[in-house]
């Protein structure tokens, strides 16, 4: 009887110290320390303003939209368009770009999703639904960690969060585009980025062909 009591004393000073020690903490909300204005952007972009659904008129000999890359269908190749431009807008190099790219690709296979965990996101402009916790959008960020349901949605702004954060990985530049897109995205599935690479890199290529 003793014994018994003694085992139980010590198992509750276990739990007790373990929940001391490794609390369950949230997700520690990402720094809102984005200086992108992607109304602005947009403003000054029309064909990624195109892109993303807005009604522009269309220049003499210049397509309003970009053609469809890589097999992309033409959402999916509007949606790189914008990321592929908001790199340039933040003066990235192409290796960023490529890791951008690269993560959309596995996240949504560069498609805006709404989720019907996240109502808000069902209202605005979306091409699918998702239902993995509450992530939105192109690269899957959580709302409750990344930013607004209306950010979030927003392809140009949701690229300029992707590229702020892995502006601050140490030497990104020269991991391999999993290492890089993981450092950013933290996935379970930490290895699924690579056979996403060649692919990413065609679309970057094709993309920047007239520069």
């Amino acid at each position: 009887m003793l014994l018994a009591v003694v085992s139980l004393v010590a198992s509750l000073i276990s739990v007790g110290v373990s929940w001391a020690i490794f609390p369950d903490r949230p997700a520690t909300p990402v720094a809102d320390d984005v200086s992108f204005d992607s109304a602005k952007f947009y403003e000054t972009h029309a064909r990624a303003n195109a892109a993303r659904g807005a009604a522009q008129a269309v220049l003499p000999g210049q397509p309003l939209v970009p053609k469809p890359v890589a097999g992309m269908t033409q959402e999916q190749t509007n949606n790189a368009y914008i990321v592929v431009e908001v790199a340039r807008q933040m003066n990235l190099p192409e290796r960023a770009m490529v890791v951008a790219i690269a993560t959309a690709l596995q996240e949504t296979y560069l498609k805006n999703l709404a989720n019907p965990k996240v109502p808000a996101s069902m209202k605005l402009p979306h091409e699918g639904t998702g239902t993995n916790y509450d992530s939105v959008g192109i690269f899957q960020q959580r709302v409750s960690i990344w930013g607004t349901p209306e950010q979030l949605m927003d392809p140009a702004f949701a690229s300029a969060k992707f590229y702020t954060k892995l502006q601050k990985v140490s030497g990104w530049e020269k991991m391999s585009v999993t290492n890089a897109a993981q450092a950013v995205q933290r996935s379970a599935f930490a290895s699924a980025y690579a056979k996403h690479t060649t692919t990413a890199q065609k679309i970057v290529d094709e993309l920047t062909a007239n520069d």
